[in-house]
């Protein structure tokens, strides 16, 4: 096989008197980020090394094609492609989703409540797409306005998440000339529908303004309402639960500052709630005259304060903190207050009477790991009934009308697989990893009930590690193609995600990062310590930050794997931290480190960052993802990544690039079909790696 080589051209650049060698960094273009909108500037010489890695990738595929149709019809077996969503009661209407065998997107229907008029379609992706004449097609917002005579929605035709609004009539089903481009992709409507909010893109693809937009005026009109300074911090707008106010919401990952103005104020003047604190998060909403506030200060994981709305510096706890708890927000019915909290990696729903306080549990399921849920069934308040949910990685989902006072439970809808799923063929176990300090790390797996735990069995251990992400235990139909065929599915539920809390993520990040990878390495070894799997037996599986995970486990510990799946990985991350105009760099400081000001976090990237970390070794067959079109993993950290381990290694293992050059996104390519194709090639791949070709 003819590998391709990148061009190599010297480079040394120090910082902090360290300097750095890197013998690709010319990949790094300068108008990277024109790139994500005309890939036509993309350097000739980087396009023809895409394009050959693309045809070795498909070459590799080649002797697995059947696999990956049958891989293809087993996924879209399991999944009921003509289904319907459960309807939620609006004031006027009842809105809900509908898919279809044909076609690769939803229909958003609705129908006047009282069943004088037939079903509307209001949306309908697949003919959208086609109006838009778009291979790409990404959906940002659909919203109807208040009066129900209006619909604005959002665009991203290329996968780089520069979102156009567009308002149509719904009377007519006509567009309006009104289009805004360059946004963040999200609307929030008056209450008056004479106008809507949204945040504008700066030049670095960071939402720092919010704009309010009059129907039927000019662009160029709109009014500024707010806009930050700091660039770190980026902004959203919202609506209250109760619809007196909208909340004006400015942060960056550990710190939160929000302001609030009356929801029907034509003289718009944002009041600050909260001056930011730094390492301070807090959310507010309000319903019935309070302000309640969703808090990390004095209480890392989380409790809640409420004040009158009129006195915003009064506060009482209205739910305190607990010990290694971590405290959700809340949702509000007329006598009842419903709300979530997660401990030791296992969520519970709780519901709250308002006259009385008390307050007890929600029991869906007598399983003892899954993933509960809850939402309303109505706009209006007055009800003591809700939408109750539970899935868990052997049981499929189901959703039940709940009755708060009654406790009565039926079962309204349940997540149906065509192709048949019976639970009782599986076990889902909850086991845990002593890490290098002793922190025990919650591993969830499922597997074959009738396989046996002898050491020779392979396991996929999936992993993110990051953002304070939660990887819930829930129910995904396509794993079984793997499990059905031996393979045992596992999660790690490592530091730096926020399956136990906040100081789960904090014990993960910065100058603590490595506790991520050496948590899953302890996890890894734990599960070949109790035979699981055998040492070689693992296919690493993550995306994006998940991706710095398995770059940076590649270096440490490759001997664990027989695979790697990298998708659109963060590999490159010191080049990324030392760029701040990349979209992403400034906020993620506060994650990773900011190496430009600081040597100790210069060193310390420097001594884990996978790309930097490559060396003369053996490494094992992985498959590695990326797109043109993805602003928060740009694809030149997966071209020099590839360019560089071949460069190095020591294996005659195969590592491949595929990088999309049609139009997709951070999460690949748009549209049902396309996302069942990229899974069933994943899938493949693990197969092939794991010599399982049936």
């Amino acid at each position: 096989m003819n590998i391709p080589k990148l061009k190599k051209i010297k480079s040394e650049k120090k910082y902090h008197d360290i300097v750095i060698k890197d013998n690709y960094s010319w990949v790094d273009q300068p108008n990277i980020l024109e790139v994500l909108q005309d890939s036509n500037k993309l350097l000739p010489e980087v396009r023809q090394f895409i394009d050959k890695n693309n045809v070795i990738t498909d070459n590799y595929f080649k002797d697995v094609k059947n696999l990956q149709a049958k891989l293809f019809n087993e996924i879209k077996s399991k999944i009921k492609l003509d289904d319907t969503s459960l309807k939620f009661k609006d004031k006027k209407y009842y809105y809900w989703v509908k898919t279809e065998t044909k076609g690769n997107y939803g229909k958003k229907i609705r129908q006047i409540i009282d069943g004088s008029e037939p079903e509307e379609i209001y949306f309908d992706g697949n003919l959208e797409k086609k109006r838009y004449g778009s291979e790409y097609f990404g959906l940002g917002s659909v919203c109807v306005s208040h009066c129900d005579k209006l619909m604005a929605y959002s665009l991203d035709l290329k996968g780089s998440e520069y979102y156009t609004i567009y308002l149509r009539n719904l009377e007519n089903n006509k567009n309006e000339s009104d289009i805004i481009e360059n946004t963040s992709g999200s609307i929030t409507w008056s209450l008056d529908s004479k106008s809507f909010f949204y945040s504008k893109l700066d030049k670095f693809h960071r939402p720092r303004e919010i704009f309010k937009h009059t129907i039927g005026s000019s662009v160029k009109d709109d009014e500024l309402i707010f806009s930050e300074k700091d660039e770190t911090f980026t902004c959203g707008i919202s609506l209250t639960s109760d619809e007196k106010f909208f909340i004006i919401t400015t942060s960056d990952h550990i710190t939160t500052e929000e302001y609030f103005f009356s929801s029907v104020s034509n003289n718009i003047k944002p009041i600050l709630f909260q001056k930011r604190e730094k390492d301070v998060r807090y959310s507010i909403d309000s319903w019935k005259n309070f302000f309640y506030i969703h808090t990390n200060k004095d209480a890392r994981d989380y409790k809640i304060l409420r004040c009158k709305v009129d006195s915003i510096n009064e506060f009482e706890e209205y739910i305190p903190s607990k010990k290694e708890t971590v405290i959700g927000g809340l949702d509000f019915l007329d006598d009842f207050i419903l709300r979530s909290e997660k401990s030791d990696a296992i969520p519970k729903l709780f519901v709250r009477n308002i006259k009385t306080n008390h307050e007890e549990e929600i029991k869906i399921s007598n399983e003892a790991i899954g993933s509960p849920g809850f939402s309303l069934m109505q706009k209006n308040t007055n009800t003591s009934k809700i939408r109750v949910s539970w899935e868990s990685m052997a049981t499929p989902g189901r959703i039940y009308e709940y009755d708060i006072l009654t406790k009565e439970k039926k079962l309204v809808k349940e997540v149906e697989i065509p192709s048949g799923h019976d639970a009782s063929k599986y076990t889902v176990e909850r086991i845990k990893a002593k890490s290098h300090d002793g922190r025990m790390i919650p591993i969830s797996l499922i597997k074959l009930k009738n396989s046996k735990q002898d050491g020779k069995s392979k396991i996929l251990l999936y992993a993110y590690g990051a953002y304070k992400h939660s990887i819930s235990p829930s129910f995904s139909a396509s794993r079984f193609c793997l499990i059905d065929r031996g393979i045992t599915f596992a999660i790690a539920h490592i530091r730096g995600g926020g399956d136990l809390g906040d100081v789960w993520h904090e014990e993960g990040k910065k100058k603590l990062k490595k506790n991520t990878f050496l948590d899953y390495i302890a996890c890894a070894k734990h599960l070949i310590d109790h035979r699981y799997t055998f040492k070689g037996g693992i296919c690493f599986y993550g995306g994006s930050a998940g991706g710095l995970t398995g770059g940076a486990l590649a270096n440490m510990a490759p001997e664990l794997f027989f695979s790697m799946l990298l998708l659109v990985p963060f590999v490159d991350t010191m080049t990324t931290m030392l760029n701040e105009k990349l979209p992403l760099t400034p906020s993620e400081w506060e994650l990773w480190g900011n190496p430009i000001s600081s040597k100790e976090y210069f060193e310390y990237i420097l001594s884990y960052s996978p790309y930097n970390n490559l060396k003369e070794k053996n490494y094992p067959n992985m498959l590695i993802t990326t797109s043109l079109f993805d602003n928060r993993v740009l694809y030149s950290e997966p071209i020099k990544y590839i360019a560089k381990l071949r460069e190095v290694k020591t294996d005659n293992n195969d590592q491949l690039l595929k990088c999309k050059t049609e139009a997709a996104g951070h999460g690949g390519m748009s549209g049902r079909d396309n996302a069942i194709k990229e899974l069933s090639e994943e899938y493949s791949f693990i197969l092939k790696t794991a010599k399982i070709l049936n």
